[in-house]
């Protein structure tokens, strides 16, 4: 049976920075066990290290650096570029081990630490779990000797590879002429790659969240306060808006109207049209059990399954892997298109939609609502020390509202896997059911946590 992991959470480790976990220490350590543990051969040894825009990014990817270096394994340093690049970098490489530094869609004072093995797939628990408790160890004697250290190098031109990767993934012998598209990079790792892939295949780009400066990473701004990408969509009568997170690992798209399409949307429209050209492949597309009832109506009338698995890209990715499956993702945007990346990524999932916004020749608020989903509402609540769910009073209310929902909707609670939070969803056809149903579980979880304020979130 395995343990239970302490550092590791749904997506690396992730915490304050300069605060346990996320220190300089961890960092060094992490870097020794994880480099003991994929020094597997006579070869040289590579890891590559990408990271964002945060201001910890330059205390952590030294510390990071020393450990595997000391483990014996050459560092290629690529700098701020997407999570997806650093799973392809790794691959092209041929490296050992890929290691990305961000907290994602998290504020700047967050940083997180995301490994991805040679294959260019993020680690199992299982593997996380034993580079952790190999931390726990006396490395002390199986660090490598003075002559077989590491070196370290900068790759100068590992933009230039993204965005020719990225690139080819876009139809060939379609154009993004006479479309303006405003792409919100969330002053992230994506800055510099998102609009010079928009501008090299045609676009003319509206560039947003294209400064950082350490501290700006997500301010509002990217997928997680997407208010002024559709404002700016708008006012520059654009065709298209895209935006991005931290890493640009997720997307989410905004029509000419300015209004959101969500990842369930996307995950529909490619889902359709890859169905149509014959590429789509399993039979059905992956995604998680946060993803709408529309959805999963909407495959089914197609004659698709829709299989769910826990929140988490990984465990999307590992579903597809194990089912042949080439679109999956999650209502967030993070959507895997395994025929291109083996990671969300979401400047290669925007150009998926945008090849069919060319190809139909209509506009986005047309193209890219596929179906009509069922009211859904997700709250948080914050709790400290115990999780209120062990409470038997939650459990209880859980079942009844579980049996209220029976075969008109359904209800989701479960943990965060990054931060002390309870997520309640429900969803439903009858939308005061569904509020009721979430309003009567988060007063109790609140009531359980200590009288934490529960936080609404647009699903």
């Amino acid at each position: 049976m395995m343990g239970k992991r302490r550092l590791f959470g749904t997506d690396g480790i992730r915490g304050t920075a300069n605060t346990d976990p996320m220190t300089a220490e961890t960092a060094l350590r992490l870097g020794q066990a994880a480099g003991l543990m994929f020094m597997r051969g006579s070869h040289r040894h590579r890891v590559v290290i990408g990271k964002d825009t945060r201001l910890s990014g330059y205390m952590i990817e030294p510390a990071l650096t020393a450990g595997f270096v000391g483990a014996g394994m050459d560092v290629t340093l690529v700098g701020p570029l997407p999570t997806p690049a650093i799973a392809m970098l790794t691959r092209s490489l041929r490296a050992d081990l890929g290691v990305m530094i961000s907290a994602s869609h998290n504020p700047f004072q967050d940083n997180g630490i995301k490994l991805f093995g040679p294959d260019g797939f993020k680690l199992s628990d299982e593997t996380e779990l034993q580079i952790e408790t190999l931390m726990g160890s006396d490395l002390s004697r199986r660090l490598a000797r003075p002559a077989e250290l590491g070196r370290a190098a900068r790759l100068e031109d590992a933009p230039g590879r993204y965005i020719e990767a990225a690139k080819q993934t876009f139809p060939r012998g379609l154009s993004l002429d006479g479309l303006k598209i405003v792409v919100d990079c969330a002053h992230g790792a994506a800055y510099r790659v998102a609009p010079t892939v928009l501008w090299e295949l045609g676009a003319t780009v509206v560039p947003l969240g294209v400064q950082p400066d350490g501290f700006n990473i997500n301010r509002d701004c990217g997928s997680t306060a997407p208010e002024l990408l559709c404002a700016q969509v708008v006012e520059h009568k654009a065709d298209l808006g895209i935006a991005l997170d931290g890493d640009a690992d997720r997307v989410l798209i905004a029509d000419e109207r300015g209004h959101l399409i969500d990842g369930d949307q996307i995950i529909a429209l490619i889902a359709r049209s890859w169905l149509q050209a014959g590429r789509l492949r399993g039979g059905g597309v992956a995604a998680t059990v946060m993803s709408n009832l529309g959805l999963q109506r909407f495959l089914e009338d197609a004659g698709l399954a829709l299989e769910r698995t826990r929140v988490g890209d990984r465990y999307v990715a590992e579903r597809m892997r194990e089912l042949g499956l080439n679109v999956g993702g999650e209502q967030s945007g993070h959507l895997i298109l395994s025929d291109y990346a083996t990671t969300g990524d979401g400047l290669v999932a925007a150009l998926q939609v945008l090849a069919v916004l060319v190809e139909q020749g209509g506009r986005a608020s047309e193209v890219c609502r596929i179906f009509s989903p069922f009211p859904q509402l997700l709250r948080n609540v914050r709790f400290a020390g115990e999780s209120p769910l062990e409470s038997a009073a939650v459990q209880a209310a859980v079942a009844d509202a579980e049996a209220r929902l029976h075969g008109v909707g359904r209800l989701v609670i479960r943990a965060s896997g990054t931060e002390p939070m309870i997520r309640v969803m429900a969803e439903a056809e009858d939308e005061d059911l569904v509020k009721e149903v979430v309003g009567a579980l988060c007063a109790l979880l609140e009531e359980a946590a200590g009288g934490g304020a529960a936080r609404p979130h647009a699903a």
